[in-house]
């Protein structure tokens, strides 16, 4: 899907919870300090306490988790990672049993990205991959539910897309919750309202791009629901989770007291972050302010790598930087950017 950067003006185990006993002889007593004539009374305390052949009964309240329906178990574990289902499964044979078909999802879904990149020895094979992904998805997995919806929309079918997504999102996964929001938004006519709501779900589990989707529709909106304040805090979140476009965003709300205090510094900073993660804008922003405080051979790399991003607008200024280095100097601006490597971010 195609995303907006700064808005345009114009537009067997047995689980159980019980009371630890703590009252002793209808007393609360507190241990006593040790001493030699009380210690024998202290280990039958003790024996009484943590030894006893006869463990104490579960009370009325208590929980046995491994009677869970397999069909709520399965639901609240949609969305889970690998590593947590594994761990899951491990708890009682009951849980195991439960989840095995979403265990079984998570090799189609393995396969299916194999498919879908051709990775792993194979092919690649979008037809393969869209149909492990749906294999998994009628396991119940959300992440196989996610990718195929996405597969679903590159081959401009979004309706199908969209139902997928809206499974996911109604069973709690963040990526489904996101990519349901981005499709309201992308919808004729968008339904702004369905969107926010599920790009907030999305939010506050922590996933960057659904906080840096939400940060834009607070941003760019024109109606009385828009929203500064939130929008430069969403935008913030997302920046410090990665998302390389919200640290430009955020960049030139520092910049313009937008939403927030105007701060020079945090501004460079912002910026100077979104660079060095491959921004093509920020990396010509950044040159042209390193370049006016008249550091010219940093300044020149960075409209360098701004122009290698596609960003026209840096080539005049790298090349009247260019003429003003010697031979030796030009040669080592080359071998940086040649060098140079954007850092990792969650795009």
């Amino acid at each position: 899907m195609n995303q907006r950067t700064w808005p345009d003006r114009s537009n067997g185990s047995r689980f159980a919870a019980f009371q630890f006993p703590n009252i002793i002889n209808g007393k609360n007593r507190q241990s006593p300090e040790l001493h030699s004539s009380s210690q024998k009374t202290k280990v039958k305390r003790y024996n009484y306490l943590f030894c006893s052949t006869s463990p104490p009964q579960p009370t009325d309240d208590a929980h046995d988790f491994t009677s869970l329906p397999f069909d709520i178990l399965t639901r609240i574990a949609a969305s889970f990672t690998l590593p947590h289902l594994r761990a899951a499964s491990l708890v009682c044979k009951s849980w195991s049993d439960a989840l095995r078909p979403l265990r079984e999802a998570m090799v189609l879904l393995r396969w299916g990205k194999r498919f879908k990149h051709g990775r792993g020895g194979v092919r690649k094979n979008l037809d393969k991959a869209l149909d492990s992904f749906l294999k998994g998805a009628a396991r119940g997995l959300t992440l196989a539910m996610v990718d195929a919806g996405l597969v679903y929309w590159e081959m401009d079918k979004k309706e199908e897309a969209i139902a997928l997504y809206r499974k996911a999102a109604e069973l709690g996964d963040p990526a489904g919750q996101c990519n349901l929001g981005i499709s309201y938004l992308q919808a004729q006519p968008p339904n702004r309202k369905e969107a926010v709501m599920w790009l907030y779900k999305a939010s506050i589990t922590g996933h960057v791009r659904a906080q840096y989707q939400l940060a834009l529709c607070l941003h760019q909106s024109c109606r009385v629901d828009r929203n500064l304040r939130e929008a430069a805090r969403w935008y913030l979140k997302a920046a410090e989770g990665g998302y390389v476009r919200a640290m430009y965003n955020i960049s030139l709300c520092y910049s313009v007291g937008e939403g927030l205090p105007q701060s020079r510094s945090q501004a460079r900073k912002w910026m100077k972050r979104a660079a060095d993660c491959g921004h093509g804008k920020a990396q010509f922003e950044h040159g042209l302010g390193l370049f006016s405080e008249g550091d010219m051979m940093k300044a020149v790399v960075y409209l360098e790598l701004a122009t290698r991003a596609g960003e026209t607008a840096a080539i005049h200024v790298k090349n009247v930087i260019l003429q003003q280095l010697s031979a030796t100097s030009r040669d080592r601006v080359v071998l940086l950017a040649d060098s140079w490597r954007a850092l990792p971010s969650a795009h």
